[in-house]
């Protein structure tokens, strides 16, 4: 099999459903996020982006602003057929995808950060770190749910997970951005 029919035959996930609205996090020019908000609320696509309240002081003022929880993202609910009229929107760069994957966000989630958003609370948001030997849950992909240990972390988009659901170690080499931290007990 030649290098192009291998590329072809790779199909990439994507979330997006005619019918059915999901959220999905896409990516914005430094600084743009309200703005960004504002010009996909006047496009009629449910648009949510996670603010917080700081204050910040200068040499004799001191300001209250608000300012993205996390910087270069907004959050759109959207159904296939508005995905268009999102990337057509002046300042985003592009949806958030996953190992080129399209991956929505769980509904679930949305709610916690618009929970901990409205704590009224100082949050930094960091991207995750792996650490070997934590327990770990697939999130994404067709094996969502499984859970094993992380054995090793080979680089920024790959970490190695042993199974042992079956009561034999598989050894799966998976892009990190698919994992969550599972609960201490694995079983």
């Amino acid at each position: 099999m030649s290098k192009s029919e291998t590329i072809q035959k790779q199909v990439y996930e994507n979330h997006l459903h005619p019918t059915e609205a999901r959220w999905f996090a896409v990516h914005t020019r430094s600084k743009s996020e309200k703005v960004v908000q504002k010009q996909l609320t006047s496009k009629n696509v449910t648009a949510f982006l996670p603010l917080q309240k700081l204050v910040r002081k200068w040499d004799r003022k001191v300001r209250h602003v608000e300012l993205p929880l996390i910087s270069c993202y907004v959050f759109v609910k959207i159904v296939k057929s508005e995905y268009v009229k999102v990337l057509e929107t002046d300042n985003i760069a592009g949806f958030v995808r996953f190992s080129k994957n399209l991956l929505s966000i769980p509904e679930s989630e949305i709610e916690i950060v618009r929970r901990i958003v409205a704590e009224d609370i100082q949050v930094e948001a960091t991207p995750a770190y792996w650490v070997e030997g934590e327990n770990v849950e697939i999130a994404w992909g067709r094996l969502t749910g499984i859970k094993g240990k992380l054995v090793a972390v080979e680089g920024k988009h790959s970490v190695l997970v042993e199974l042992d659901n079956i009561g034999y170690a598989l050894r799966l080499s998976i892009d990190p951005a698919w994992l969550r931290k599972a609960s201490s007990t694995i079983f």
